[in-house]
């Protein structure tokens, strides 16, 4: 089926009682399901809360700029509107923060200011970041081989490998993350997360994991040296997640409570998805409003506000670069579970399929979330358009 834009009649999808339109298992993160299964994910998923605590909620201050009619270019290259863009790219809500001030703020597809939306793998830069606070308490140094915290991973793909490849997916582990095919290691992923039931027409011989660290386990070979090259492998930060669990003896969704969510002012709990095994998915389950998000970005521009060490965030921001790094990244790097756009600004970003992303820009002390729900998992154009229009939002509000 096809996807719909804002500016298009919403057919309706699990509207009525019962349903005129029912959300299919297997299919709910594809297009045109996709529209409302990301705001809606504790209705058809099991999840854990990421309490926000009894404590204060971080209010923003106001500094409205209408940015509406700001002349961007479109995903062909053509000139547009902003507003036409966000259409364009199917967009669920849109937040620009200036000067910690809200500059613009807009939903759309029935999203409002208390709704929930499915980060995917924005998740990696929340757990990348909790992480990072455990390492700057002494309770896990990066230098140290994963095995050392997760011995079981010795008959794995990861012996030999240190923390730090593992936090910048420079491990050598063979997994594919083709999307498309439910096979790829990624493919399991869906079934042993709980995304989605084992495919109905699927080989009856095929042993499908029955939770994440079943899967883990199971990932055996590698491909290349550890340090040779980055590969993105959502898998990573789930073994990131079962370190951080191993030596805390807490599960994810609690450590993110207390060490983020808790002291960031979020305005609502977030919450994960989780397995079987009751292990929240660290690579993409992740849920929050989109001015939490906002929140969480200000706090990465604050250079950790004091609850993420300094030093992290300056050593996130120091990735190595290359001259082909990703097709809508061109200068990019990875590192400790961010994307940095270019080695001049060292602008940070959280990114996740289907188009969702977190810019965060200390040069024009700004930072921009996108939460969308893109028909594909990937579209380049739309990347590339979204960042030509942050760049122009910035050169706007300077």
């Amino acid at each position: 089926m096809q996807s719909y834009r804002n500016s298009d009649p919403r057919p309706p999808i699990m509207q009525g009682s019962p349903p005129a339109m029912v959300l299919p298992k297997l299919e709910w993160d594809r297009p045109p399901w996709n529209r409302w299964a990301f705001q809606h994910i504790r209705e058809f998923l099991p999840t854990a809360e990421v309490w926000r605590g009894s404590g204060h909620r971080h209010r923003f201050e106001r500094a409205e700029v209408d940015l509406d009619e700001l002349p961007v270019l479109d995903s062909d290259g053509a000139a547009t509107t902003l507003a036409a863009l966000l259409d364009e790219t199917y967009t669920d809500g849109f937040l620009v923060l200036k000067d910690r001030k809200i500059a613009y703020e807009r939903y759309f597809n029935g999203m409002d200011e208390r709704t929930l939306h499915l980060s995917q793998s924005m998740a990696k830069s929340i757990t990348g970041s909790v992480f990072g606070i455990l390492v700057g308490r002494g309770l896990i140094d990066p230098a140290k081989l994963v095995t050392d915290y997760l011995p079981e991973l010795g008959a794995t793909g990861w012996e030999g490998a240190s923390v730090q490849h593992v936090l910048d997916m420079t491990t050598g582990v063979r997994f594919c993350e083709e999307y498309t095919d439910r096979y790829s290691e990624i493919g399991q992923v869906d079934v042993a997360t709980g995304w989605k039931p084992i495919p109905p027409d699927s080989d009856p011989h095929f042993q499908w994991p029955s939770h994440l660290f079943e899967l883990i386990l199971r990932l055996k070979d590698k491909v290349r040296e550890h340090g040779e090259a980055f590969q993105y492998r959502s898998i990573e930060t789930d073994v990131l997640a079962f370190v951080m669990e191993r030596v805390t003896g807490k599960r994810l969704a609690q450590l993110v409570s207390e060490e983020l969510w808790q002291k960031l002012g979020a305005d609502e709990s977030a919450c994960f998805t989780v397995d079987s095994a009751g292990y929240a998915v660290a690579d993409g389950g992740f849920n929050a409003t989109l001015r939490d998000y906002g929140r969480f970005g200000q706090l990465i521009l604050d250079n950790g506000g004091g609850v993420i060490p300094g030093e992290w965030i300056e050593a996130t921001r120091s990735g190595k670069h290359a001259s082909t790094f990703n097709p809508s990244l061109p200068e990019g790097s990875y590192r400790n579970q961010f994307w940095i756009e270019d080695p001049r600004s060292r602008a940070l970003m959280c990114r996740g399929v289907f188009g969702q992303l977190i810019h965060i820009d200390w040069g024009n002390r700004m930072v921009v979330v996108k939460l969308s729900s893109y028909p594909d998992f990937t579209n380049i154009a739309y990347s590339v358009a979204t960042l030509k229009a942050v760049h122009a939002m910035a050169a706007a509000l300077a």
